[in-house]
């Protein structure tokens, strides 16, 4: 790590949606960033559990606004008695509440995983689309979701952009922009072939455990050295 005079790191307190951008990121150090990614992170995994498309699916709807801790805590006990659509269709509304009324926006989740079972059954023959235009079909997947299900189920090069991945675009220059969409177009605009596969992993890993929103672990970030936040030099001192 260059030596830098330190100073005192301002707290921060903006929001994740207000996270200001750094300077671009130049275009020669984005393959070294992604390769120390690699190298720290090895082979990334999403953290929620699942052992089919469609308890990937359902876990990911629960998953906007909430902490895939408490997604996994709700789904292992949902997951034990109802992991198909035809299974929670016949639980009903009602009774899926109580397996996942830990999670935020439950009663509207609850709606939406009704629909959308019901939906998979009429339209898709009880399977989980690999398409973008059918998944965003269906009640509770916008386009975050479905990148997520694209990429982790079906192996495509997508970018689903969350809060962690939104503020590690904008912090490090890699990707910047004051939408999500914008940060999406940027990293697949910049994110080299050979990591795209594995890049949302390495980014939103990245974000949670060392490009913190209050507080970012500076001193021990694999990729400082690439990183153009500003104010790195004085968190790494901390």
């Amino acid at each position: 790590m260059p030596n830098q005079p330190a100073t005192k790191p301002t707290r921060i307190t903006h929001k994740t949606a207000q996270t200001p951008s750094s300077p671009r990121m130049p275009d020669a150090c984005v393959p070294t960033f992604f390769a120390k990614l690699s190298a720290a992170i090895g082979k990334p995994e999403t953290e929620l559990e699942y052992h089919s498309h469609f308890e990937l699916l359902i876990a990911v709807i629960l998953s906007a606004q909430a902490t895939d801790v408490s997604v996994n805590h709700a789904t292992r006990k949902l997951y034990a008695v109802a992991n198909t659509p035809q299974a929670i269709l016949a639980l009903g509304e009602d009774t899926l509440k109580d397996y996942i009324k830990t999670i935020g926006l439950y009663n509207a989740k609850a709606r939406n995983i009704i629909k959308t079972c019901q939906d998979l059954l009429d339209k898709f023959g009880g399977q989980v689309p690999d398409n973008r235009t059918d998944l965003e079909s269906l009640a509770g997947v916008g386009r975050k979701t479905a990148n997520v299900v694209l990429n982790t189920a079906f192996g495509q090069p997508t970018m689903a952009v969350d809060t962690h991945i939104f503020r590690v675009g904008n912090r490090t220059g890699l990707a910047t922009g004051k939408t999500v969409r914008a940060v999406e177009d940027g990293l697949v605009a910049r994110i080299p072939n050979a990591y795209m596969l594995d890049a949302h992993h390495y980014l939103i890993l990245h974000g949670r455990y060392t490009c913190k929103a209050r507080a970012p672990q500076c001193a021990k970030c694999p990729v400082f050295d690439e990183c153009q936040f500003p104010q790195k030099f004085a968190f790494a001192e901390r």
